[in-house]
């Protein structure tokens, strides 16, 4: 990818002293050519407007998310006139409601919560795309053509397509970090299930793993990221499974999961004080300074993982050994973790368009991949140089600050399906002495986790499932949080509460809130629906395929 000279300078100024934008007519190969997808020399260009996330994080002297270099850039290059709409990414559906319910809703709505989306399509607030994409859109429908299963997730009950969307890495989300070295240590095995799990964390707490003479060692905590892979490897992360071909509610699940926690708290194998951890990062840290022996994590940038985590790990204790540990099998079966959505739901566009052609052609404007890259990367020789093909960041910092902060929200159609060698850490860590550690912690990730010989623990990726109507929606979100509540009382409670008798006060919740209803409608849905939705079958097809691929790539590079 080139970007003309005249444009790399403009950006420079602007993205670092704030300059006015300057006169630049000439497209680049960084935007759109004139023709398909964007502005006919002789088509006047259209007014439309966009939402964008407001993050916070735009630094002063870039401008606002609204207006920036970046703005200014797609306005000039793009085939629309373009008026950005912040929406505050802290709690975005108050602001999104009110712009619907207001008349004053964007053209085009960028949400990535179903929960958020799906009420306003209900509601007939989007516009069916099907015919708008077959008459106007070029390079998305391009996509859509060659990804069958995005058209497939972005179609509702109705049997037409409101969501636009892009295709992501189906790459593992979540995991296990072990310290191997304790195993080694008290003389123990991987722990392949969930009654050897608790063996292991038992051990951990009370055999003084660290040898410092002091019992000040948990197995894991149940806070956050950590819990939710403990509660996953039970497969009690959604309400919903499936039995007898039919979509039920799940108690068995949920109650044998609370009992294992309950087990680890009454024994004192965790930091009791995990309700006080909502967002894991003192998990985090205890696990760093050497002081737990399993980490739950919640990311798929396993480079990132190993410098943020293991890194300090052992910097702090340089002895120290870890590895990947697989989901125990529990009673329920081994399961796979989180993967990452494949087929992701992005946007709809309002019906009140006024001109959705435009809209379409703007679309058509973001996926294409000179504006993908150009947004990513930024500016060559600024942002990056290209090396033996492939980009090198010249300086993460400043790429984050004049580029990412402004841009990220705007590739919210980007999509990124395959490998190249450009995607491998050999390569993208040419220059790292530890690349060759990079990678292999990468191949361990992936070869731990992408075994397809397991079920998904959920009926789908929680994106795709449905959204229930609003006054089921609402019994469902509050009987969650009441449920969620019973069971926590259950884990501290001691002897005063049993899990037993959570387990009758959470389905009495259920039943008198109306939770009937609620199971009624997920049953028919699932009945008429199930081959029609984008289910984990879906999710992990398009994912194993992807990691072929990815093993082809890498073993070319050795």
């Amino acid at each position: 990818m080139k970007t003309n000279t005249k444009m790399a300078a403009f950006l420079a100024l602007s993205l670092t002293g704030g300059a006015v934008l300057a006169g630049c007519g000439s497209n680049s190969d960084g935007g759109a050519q004139a023709g398909e997808g964007g502005a006919k020399a002789n088509e006047p260009k259209k007014d439309i407007s966009v939402s964008i996330y407001d993050r916070g994080t735009v630094s002063p002297d870039a401008g606002t998310i609204e207006n920036n270099a970046w703005t200014k850039w797609i306005n000039e290059n793009g085939p629309a006139n373009v008026k950005f709409v912040a929406i505050p990414r802290t709690k975005p559906e108050e602001k999104i409601n009110v712009l619907y319910a207001s008349g004053s809703a964007p053209d085009l709505l960028f949400e990535y919560s179903p929960k958020t989306r799906d009420p306003l399509q209900q509601q007939k607030q989007f516009m069916p795309l099907d015919e708008l994409i077959d008459k106007y859109s070029v390079d998305y429908k391009k996509i859509l053509q060659e990804n069958p299963s995005l058209k497939k997730a972005g179609t509702k009950e109705d049997g037409k397509q409101y969501y636009l969307g892009r295709i992501n890495r189906g790459e593992p989300n979540r995991g296990f970090l072990i310290r191997t070295d304790w195993l080694k240590k008290l003389n123990l095995p991987m722990p392949q299930t969930t009654e050897e799990l608790y063996r292991v964390l038992k051990a951990f707490a009370e055999q003084d793993p660290d040898g410092n003479g002091k019992k000040d060692t948990y197995g894991i905590s149940l806070s956050s990221n950590s819990g939710h892979s403990l509660r996953q490897t039970f497969g009690a992360t959604s309400k919903w499974v499936v039995k007898d071909n039919q979509l039920v509610l799940d108690w068995d699940r949920v109650k044998a999961y609370n009992a294992f926690a309950k087990r680890l708290f009454d024994e004192g194998l965790i930091d009791k004080d995990f309700v006080n951890d909502a967002n894991g990062a003192k998990a985090k840290q205890d696990f760093i300074n050497g002081k737990t022996g399993i980490y739950g994590f919640l990311n798929s940038n396993t480079t990132g993982e190993k410098i943020s985590t293991v890194d300090p790990l052992k910097k702090n204790v340089p002895t120290a050994e870890v590895d990947f540990l697989a989901y125990p099998k529990s009673p329920f079966g081994a399961f796979l973790p989180t993967l990452q959505n494949p087929v992701q739901m992005t946007a709809a566009i309002s019906a009140t368009a006024k001109n959705p052609e435009a809209v379409m052609k703007y679309v058509d404007f973001l996926v294409k991949d000179t504006t993908a890259k150009t947004l990513e990367l930024g500016v060559e020789g600024t942002h990056y140089k290209m090396t033996d093909g492939c980009p090198e960041v010249l300086d993460p910092a400043k790429l984050k600050k004049e580029v990412g902060d402004l841009t990220g929200d705007m590739r919210m159609l980007q999509s990124v399906s395959g490998y190249s060698k450009c995607d491998v850490p050999l390569v993208q860590f040419k220059s790292d002495p530890r690349k060759e550690e990079h990678q292999q912690f990468r191949d361990a990730f992936l070869k731990t986790y992408l075994n397809f010989d397991r079920p998904y623990p959920e009926l789908t990726i929680s994106e795709h499932m449905p959204t229930p109507p609003k006054d089921l929606n609402t019994i469902e979100s509050n009987t969650d949080k009441a449920m969620g509540d019973i069971w926590l009382k259950a884990v501290v409670s001691g002897d005063k509460y049993s899990v037993d008798q959570a387990l009758k006060d959470a389905q009495d919740a259920w039943n008198k809130a109306g939770g009937a209803q609620v199971e009624g409608w997920y049953k028919k849905w699932y009945e008429t629906d199930k081959d029609k939705a984008f289910l984990a079958k879906d999710a992990i097809e398009i994912t194993q395929k992807q990691y072929e691929q990815y093993k082809k790539v890498v073993e070319g590079l050795k």
